[in-house]
């Protein structure tokens, strides 16, 4: 795996945590109810915007500023809902942090697609397709560009199996993740190119004490031990939200669409194969396909 660089030729202030206040903004979280979601919808909420979290479980119903809509995102039949239901006419950012990691043994959903493959990058594939064109169209005010985060591992130089994207053919479990982090990552860039009025930009997360490692592994209990020993490398969700949160509203980031960003905030550049036009025209094909052989 590639080490990710910075885009030296990029700097960004974001403004400081403290001195927001988003009254006023609407957010929508894709996997808002645990981990880095769960942690991104409470600092914004906090800091005064309506957030809606879209998950499984609802963890915070108590908590002021926070919506929930049910969702398996596993199923693309969900996905499709999902896209059509969100109020996107009405929101300026969207964050999609929906994600898990590709076990030992291939699994599949009950709609035939490699889990990680459909949680952790198809279901944003088809929310984000959904939404594109009409988020933001019935803002009453704004000061940016209706905006999509899409968290990944970006810069990391991970091909996708395009010839093989649901692991069909063949199943390693980091060879599967793969598919999934190239997938998000050439999503950023061709949406930044077709959709003109959104800016999208990629997450790089890096090290977060979250449990998104379990499956890879197999075992919770190694899992915990890894996280032990990494401890110094990984920062826990909250800390992580409150260096993001600023990004998300940054004027830095106005007509930026494409660019990503580490878990300081910095920008980072992307990985060469992604630029790569017949490559990354390829892998959105055979997305499109997959998600075709499914029923409407």
């Amino acid at each position: 795996m590639k080490r990710v660089e910075l885009d030296k030729n990029l700097k960004v202030n974001p403004p400081a945590l403290e001195g927001l206040r988003l009254a006023g903004l609407n957010v929508a979280v894709i996997g808002g109810t645990g981990g880095i979601g769960r942690a991104f919808s409470r600092q914004l909420a906090a800091k005064g915007a309506r957030v809606l979290v879209v998950g499984q479980t609802f963890r915070d119903q108590n908590a002021p500023g926070i919506a929930f809509m049910q969702a398996d995102l596993s199923l693309m039949r969900e996905a499709r809902r999902i896209g059509r239901e969100l109020p996107a006419e009405t929101l300026d950012i969207v964050v999609f942090t929906t994600g898990i990691m590709a076990g030992p043994r291939r699994e599949v959903t009950a709609e035939g697609i490699e889990r990680d493959l459909a949680v952790s990058y198809l279901s944003r594939f088809v929310i984000l397709n959904a939404i594109a064109s009409r988020l933001g169209r019935d803002r009453a005010t704004a000061t940016f560009k209706p905006r999509i985060f899409v968290m990944g591992f970006p810069g990391t130089e991970q091909r996708a199996d395009v010839g093989d994207l649901n692991s069909e053919r063949s199943y390693k479990r980091f060879a599967a993740h793969s598919n999934t982090v190239a997938g998000n990552e050439v999503l950023v860039l061709e949406a930044a190119r077709r959709f003109a009025d959104v800016d999208v930009f990629g997450l790089n997360p890096g090290f977060v004490k979250t449990d998104i490692r379990a499956n890879l592994l197999g075992s919770r209990a190694l899992v915990s031990l890894i996280n032990w020993l990494t401890s110094f490398m990984m920062v826990e969700p909250d800390a992580y939200a409150e260096r993001l949160v600023p990004l998300l509203v940054s004027p830095d980031l106005n007509g930026r669409s494409g660019v990503m960003f580490n878990n300081k905030a910095e920008a980072i550049l992307p990985s060469p194969s992604s630029a790569e036009r017949s490559y990354a025209t390829a892998l959105m094909d055979a997305s499109d396909r997959l998600i075709a052989r499914l029923a409407p």
